[in-house]
């Protein structure tokens, strides 16, 4: 949970400073959020889950 919950607020601020740069519009803002939500109902979600856990693993190990 913690993990997500960081995850989520990580990609929200590269969007936010994406949006506020210019390098990123509303409309693609918008859809990578509305792909992103739709992709956590699929059943891609759990290896993506397991994904971002192994990555994050390697990480602190380094």
């Amino acid at each position: 949970m913690a993990v997500t919950v960081s995850l989520v607020l990580l990609f929200g601020l590269v969007l936010f400073f994406l949006l506020r740069s210019k390098s990123l519009g509303y409309g693609a803002a918008f859809i990578a959020a509305g792909f992103g939500f739709f992709l956590a109902s699929t059943g891609a979600a759990g290896p993506i889950n397991q994904l971002a856990a192994a990555v994050i693993d390697a990480i602190q190990q380094l």
